[in-house]
């Protein structure tokens, strides 16, 4: 595999901060935008080509978590640990981190509560499905219409560590939707899927400490769920959407019923499969959360820091840089 660059470092920091986009969620947000999804998988370098060769992402570095990142975390065992930043082929700054853990078979995707789905848009659902035939891309969700006449088509795939990777486009006028612009076949991660028991806290939490949008709440059948989780295709899934500061950046939260659970893990390591979304901030100052670690400067010259969300997910706050 061919990298931009070798990085000996441990930040990974030279990529991640540049200017994007236009504000045009609600003033009050104080997440600005989805700068980064980290995936914990057995083999980053395996990992890495997939999303090169199946969803043409570049891959920029490979280093080592550095003993402050890793505390930041609050997951001292993740030190050292090999990780790979990969960028849409657009330039977009907004990145994958694909990060090594050890192998957990008791993991499932989409069983365990915490970040459950990157969603990444695309020009042409139908056309990625059809690049995919006869190949070892697993889909899981055949491209649809997310509802009655709708402009949005969809699908879902397993990535090679089991993280359930959205495939989304949008057929319809995107001036008058909250879509984002797209410069590349497949572009970059644009809504973070969080799953959890509990909608309404989820929801509370995010709207009221960081002044999100609401978009109000759903109650739907969604199919990869309901394979997953064993019960019958027409079971109703409460959902909740929420937005952010800049145009097309969105959490959607989905309420999961048993058998799903608290994801398993290894002791001092992330979660397998989606580990932690990076949302990029004005400043650390002007939030109240709790972090596991003071902010610190960890990548390149912005500071960072770190909490866990009231569905055990892991959630990282990057400063962006003046």
């Amino acid at each position: 595999m061919l990298y931009r660059r070798q990085i000996l470092t441990t930040g990974l920091g030279f990529a991640l901060f540049g200017r994007s986009a236009h504000a045009q969620g609600p003033v009050t947000a104080k997440l600005k935008r989805i700068k980064m999804a980290t995936v914990s998988v057995p083999d980053v370098v395996t990992s890495a080509a997939w999303y090169s060769k199946w969803l043409s992402y570049v891959p920029l570095g490979v280093g080592k978590i550095s003993k402050e990142l890793a505390a930041s975390w609050g997951t001292p065992a993740m030190t050292g640990r090999k990780q790979i930043l990969l960028q849409p082929e657009s330039g977009a700054d907004v990145f994958i981190r694909l990060v090594e853990i050890d192998p957990v078979p008791a993991y499932k995707p989409l069983l365990g509560y915490g970040w459950n789905a990157i969603e990444i848009t695309v020009q042409d659902s139908d056309a990625l499905q059809k690049s995919f035939a006869g190949s070892d891309v697993r889909i899981i969700g055949e491209v649809h219409a997310i509802g009655p006449n709708s402009p949005i088509r969809a699908m879902q795939v397993l990535g090679p560590g089991g993280e359930v990777v959205y495939l989304t486009s949008h057929t319809g006028d995107r001036a008058k939707s909250n879509h984002p612009e797209i410069s590349s076949f497949v572009d970059r991660p644009f809504i973070m899927v969080l799953a959890g028991p509990d909608v309404n806290a989820m929801k509370t939490f995010y709207r009221d400490v960081f002044g999100l949008g609401d978009q109000g709440d759903l109650s739907l059948p969604v199919n990869v769920l309901s394979d997953a989780l064993g019960v019958p295709t027409n079971t109703m899934f409460k959902l909740s959407v929420l937005v952010l500061a800049e145009r097309g950046n969105k959490l959607e939260l989905d309420g999961v019923p048993a058998p799903a659970g608290p994801r398993p893990r290894n002791p001092g390591q992330l979660p397998p499969g989606v580990a932690i979304t990076s949302f990029s901030v004005a400043s650390l100052a002007s939030i109240d959360a709790p972090f596991i670690t003071p902010p610190r400067v960890l990548y390149a010259k912005s500071r960072a820091a770190s909490f866990v969300g009231p569905a055990g997910e892991l959630v990282e706050l990057i400063e962006d840089r003046a």
